[in-house]
């Protein structure tokens, strides 16, 4: 079971920065360069140059972005900067958004959360993990010897308990505030109660937790505590033996996760009649209509009927829609295929797109990787430019397939993660974003 702990953390000064919106940033995995310099010009102290440092020409294996973000870190905090919290705390974190015109706040709260191995506790994964973004984090964390940013956590608690305990605690306190380039409102209150924090604690204690975001971090930190321990720099009560987490109930009014549709190169150029056929029976497919613009109809279509098996597919070389729902052989096809994985898993939308479509109807396993995109108007604008949105400009080889694809949900999450399966890559986008630089957990 995971230990949540409360821990004093490292927060921004008020007094020395001003506005905390100028100090604070997205996941480090989000920033792109033209993000990256324009937080590098808001502030001098941005969190930034911590958990994305630019790389300087000249930088080798002594200076280089890892060192130069642990020195900023030592000397922020000399120059009082950055601030220790004076007691152990829970740090209540809410972020108030719209969603669809909508207005919604998700609510939760950071704390110190004991680390266990995938498949060794009650601590699940739903997402792979690749070698590279984790050596990168590793460096980085024994740089500066810290959590920099949260882990993204999910537990069931459907009567919201712990997180009203903590609502009750702050009460009517006045909360330490930053809205992101987005606009959405990020709002903090540290809780020092010790009563409070005992029944947090205990609340917690046999809950399961789901990794919503941060995969890789959180291996890092079980790597990072590992490498303590074979150093004999490890005991019981040493910060490294957790991970800064932020814990949110599955049943939160504010969980949204968007949907990540899918640009396809490196594929057989197909129109949508040759796209049909090699669907055969396992689809019921319907010609929706011509032009990239269709897809917010095809999209709302889609959405409404709520189902994983129903797919919206664009072939550029005709600029067609098909609409395609799996039918009962396309489900026995899908269990033969991927008969290693459970009918949860073989029931996700990505799963049926990429391991039935893509993979075998379309005999097209090793493909390059997908352009992912979040809003249908950027699918759009995909393949209208022939970019993906967010990257740098125009690719050479145009994209012969976009497909519009429902997103896995919270429970989605829990049941794939149980089996002791991961999703598909981008099986998941939860919005907003956390933010890094609201409170870090130093690890000495």
């Amino acid at each position: 079971m995971p230990r949540i702990e409360a821990f004093a953390g490292l927060r921004y000064d008020l007094g020395h920065i001003g506005a905390l919106c100028d100090v604070v940033a997205p996941p480090y995995d989000v920033i792109d360069p033209n993000m990256q310099d324009t937080l590098y010009k808001k502030h001098p102290a941005n969190v930034v140059r911590l958990i994305l440092n630019r790389q300087e020409q000249g930088d080798d294996d002594n200076e280089n972005r890892y060192s130069r973000a642990g020195r900023f870190l030592r000397q922020w905090q000399r120059e009082g900067v950055l601030f220790r919290e004076h007691d152990p705390a829970i740090y209540v974190y809410h972020q108030v958004f719209e969603n669809e015109g909508i207005a919604l706040v998700r609510r939760g709260f950071m704390a110190r959360c004991g680390l266990e191995r995938f498949g060794k506790g009650n601590i699940y994964p739903h997402e792979e993990t690749m070698p590279g973004p984790k050596a990168d984090r590793l460096k980085l964390m024994r740089a500066c010897q810290a959590n920099l940013s949260q882990i993204f956590g999910l537990y069931p608690d459907p009567e919201s308990e712990v997180q009203e305990l903590l609502e009750a605690a702050k009460g009517e306190a006045i909360p330490i505030e930053a809205t992101d380039h987005l606009g959405v409102v990020h709002r903090i209150w540290p809780i020092t109660d010790v009563s409070v924090i005992s029944h947090v604690t205990a609340a917690m204690g046999p809950q399961a937790m789901f990794i919503a975001d941060g995969h890789h971090r959180y291996e890092t930190a079980c790597n990072y505590r590992d490498e303590l321990a074979a150093a004999g720099e490890l005991n019981a009560s040493h910060p490294a033996n957790g991970v800064l987490m932020m814990c949110v109930g599955m049943s939160d009014p504010g969980m949204i996760v968007q949907p990540t549709h899918r640009l396809f190169r490196g594929i057989a150029e197909l129109t949508s009649e040759q796209l049909i056929e090699r669907l055969g029976n396992c689809f019921a497919t319907r010609l929706a209509g011509e032009g990239s613009d269709l897809a917010e109809t095809i999209w709302l279509e889609i959405e409404s009927e709520n189902e994983q098996g129903t797919l919206g597919l664009y072939t550029a070389k005709d600029q067609r829609w098909t609409v395609a729902r799996i039918t009962s052989a396309g489900r026995q096809r899908m269990a033969a295929i991927a008969h290693d994985q459970s009918e949860d898993w073989r029931g996700l939308g990505v799963s049926i797109l990429h391991r039935l479509i893509i993979d075998d109807l379309l005999d097209a396993a090793g493909h390059p990787r997908p352009g992912y995109v979040h809003r249908v108007s950027d699918l759009v604008e995909g393949l209208d430019q022939n970019s993906e949105p967010g990257g740098e400009g125009s690719i050479s080889e145009p994209y012969q397939l976009a497909a519009l694809v429902m997103p896995a949900t919270v429970e989605h999450i829990r049941r794939v993660s149980e089996h002791g399966e991961r999703m598909p890559a981008k099986s998941t986008y939860f919005y907003p974003k956390l933010l890094a630089g609201l409170v870090i957990h130093p690890l000495t």
